[in-house]
């Protein structure tokens, strides 16, 4: 190998997890933090942990309501419009 210019290795690099968790890998930066790791992450504890950050979740909920009430509203202005050109229609 070339010398000067490969990153430093280092076989006992520290990774800290949000969770607490904490393990040793090889790498090439001696301190790692993580957000997710085996010990917490869905796919391998089976449970449902939801990290929202930035409200996404509720703000994604408040939408959706928001949605669904206009949505019945509209319905009911196409019925009204619907009977108001039938009744000129017959005129």
């Amino acid at each position: 190998m070339k010398k000067g210019i490969h990153p430093t290795y280092y076989p006992d690099a520290k990774v800290t997890c949000a969770c607490g968790n904490t393990f040793t890998v090889g790498a090439t930066i001696k301190e790692i933090n993580v957000e997710l790791c085996s010990n917490c992450h869905p796919f391998y504890t089976g449970k449902q942990k939801l990290v929202d950050t930035a409200r996404r979740v509720e703000k994604f909920e408040e939408r959706s309501a928001k949605k669904s009430t206009t949505a019945v509203d509209s319905k009911k202005k196409k019925v009204a419009r619907r009977k108001t050109t039938n009744k000129q229609s017959e005129k």
